[in-house]
């Protein structure tokens, strides 16, 4: 059965790809309910694999080639998991381009893009080598440029297709130079193998396997949209809604799944998983401020993206691998509804609004709930077992979490407090941490074996990376709220100013595209 699973698996792109590959001679209408056909007959099968999966364990074709080269396929907890995920927002964002995009004359060919990138990311999923991972790796972004490009005319589509290009580029390079240096060094390629041999921890501290696991962090993060190079996340707006969805409920996350597939090759590298959550850590900071600042719902939505991004991958560099997977599959789901759901926010919003009497809570009540939610996470992790020194990642991760009921909180502590109103509050921050906590094992359970256990807590660094972590989202907590509070001083207003352009990190970056595309240039390259 094991031998059986990933021929299951395959089936779920391969009807993507004969739908997507089909002679365009049948109509719009004809061509479009061809398509969600097969987006459901996907969905089918990788819950079918899924199921098989969970039943009868993981499972690994033989190798299509030599000496640990060649095409091989990998299902296991991991996969399954994320492929349902990426079926079920496919099947959704299929059927939503149906009406969205009714009477283009694109459709077709749109349509055709759209199940040629959800096949090449169910296949990234599903690669059991990562010469096949790389094949179908690049695939995806070509793909993805395509739909990007839709409207190849305009001008913002085309510039944000060229910094997505160099950034693909520059990742693609990266994850092949890592392949080679892992094939000098393991003989192999295959991934389930390259597991085995790096959980024996003989090759600790090698200087082949820390500069390849630097490389997949680069990969990773170049994928994933993080600094400097995110600007062009936020200036995919030009592409019709669905790709959006299908971009930031999905694609996006390619960066985190690497981290996740190879994370026994990255917890040979410490230094390699500092700067994940480094890097993590500081986009996640990043986003979260200018995303206030953005009057665009999509721009808000691609901001917001971006710091998910980073909080995610931050989970990776703390070892928090499954926590990192349980952030993927909540982020995708809310990301999907909230694209989709984008052209009825206004009205929503309007319906929903009313006048805040207290307006954003003092400093004092506000430092003040923030060190009673870092408390009360201490305490249930205590309870739970987890310490600051046995569990950095779960405490820093699970205090960030509660800081978004810090308001909720601090406008509990008002002038007059009342008793109920406090312990209301306080009931609603145990119960989202005790939750968050409960998910973060049943996820941990449901990917046990396909995913890292964690990473050693080897020294201070996890804890001081982790310690960072908390500050620093404590202090972001409060600088919003003073910027809100402040909003008529000068400083305030210099600070929103210059947040609400990105600190003009995507102008260097649109400097790069107009060096590597001249103004001069009379033909638009529109490559992928």
């Amino acid at each position: 059965m094991s031998k059986f699973l990933p021929c299951l698996a395959v089936l779920a792109p391969l009807t993507l790809c004969l739908v997507g590959f089909l002679p365009s001679r049948a109509s719009v209408r004809d061509y479009v309910g061809l398509a969600i056909v097969a987006a459901a007959a996907s969905l089918v099968v990788v819950v079918a694999a899924g199921l098989a999966c969970f039943v009868v364990g993981p499972g690994r074709s033989r190798l299509l080639g030599a000496s640990g080269l060649g095409l091989s396929l990998h299902v296991d907890a991991l996969s399954t998991i994320l492929c349902v995920l990426v079926g079920f927002v496919g099947l959704v964002v299929v059927k939503y381009s149906r009406n969205y995009l009714d009477g283009d004359p694109g459709q077709i060919r749109f349509t055709r893009w759209l199940l040629l990138t959800l096949a090449s990311v169910l296949t990234v999923l599903i690669s059991g080598n990562l010469v096949l991972l790389l094949v179908a790796w690049i695939a995806t972004s070509v793909s993805l440029g395509r739909l990007l490009l839709f409207y190849h005319t305009r001008p913002a589509a085309i510039r944000a297709s060229r910094k997505k290009f160099v950034a693909s580029r520059l990742g693609d390079g990266c994850l092949a130079i890592a392949a080679v240096l892992l094939y000098l060094h393991f003989g192999t390629l295959e991934v389930a193998d390259l597991a085995t041999k790096a959980r024996s921890g003989a090759e600790i501290g090698s200087p082949a396997i820390s500069a390849a696991a630097l490389l997949i962090v680069v990969t990773a993060m170049l994928k994933s949209a993080q600094l400097p190079l995110h600007g062009w996340l936020s200036e995919v707006m030009e592409t019709p809604t669905p790709v959006s969805a299908l971009l930031h409920a999905g694609i996006i996350n390619a960066g985190g799944f690497l981290a996740l597939r190879l994370g026994d090759v990255l917890l040979l590298a410490t230094p390699a998983l500092n700067v994940l959550a480094v890097v993590g850590g500081i986009t996640a900071l990043f986003g979260s401020l200018v995303m206030l600042t953005q009057t665009s719902v999509k721009v808000q939505l691609a901001y917001s993206t971006v710091a998910q991004m980073g909080f995610m991958l931050l989970q990776c560099g703390l070892g928090a691998f499954s926590a990192a997977l349980l952030h993927i599959v909540a982020h995708s789901l809310y990301k999907a509804h909230a694209f989709l759901s984008s052209g009825s926010i206004i009205d929503l919003a309007r319906a929903s609004w009313t006048p805040s009497p207290g307006g954003q809570p003092h400093p004092a009540r506000l430092i003040l709930a923030l060190a009673g939610v870092i408390g009360l996470t201490l305490l249930i992790g205590w309870g739970l077992g987890m310490t600051l020194r046995s569990n950095p990642a779960q405490i820093a991760l699970g205090s960030v979490l509660l800081m978004g009921l810090v308001h909720l909180m601090a406008n509990a502590i008002d002038e007059r407090p009342n008793a109920f109103v406090v312990a209301r509050g306080i009931v609603t921050a145990a119960g989202v941490a005790a939750l968050y906590f409960a998910l973060q094992a049943a996820t941990a359970w449901l990917a046990a074996g396909s995913v890292p256990v964690g990473r050693p807590v080897d020294g201070t660094a996890p804890m001081l990376i982790a310690a960072l972590v908390v500050i620093s989202f404590a202090a972001m907590t409060v600088f919003q709220n003073q910027m809100m509070r402040r909003a008529d001083a000068l400083f305030w207003i210099a600070a929103y100013v210059h947040l609400r352009n990105g600190l003009y990190l995507n102008t260097l970056a649109n400097r790069l595209v107009l060096a590597l595309w001249p103004r001069a240039s009379n033909k638009l390259k529109t490559n992928p």
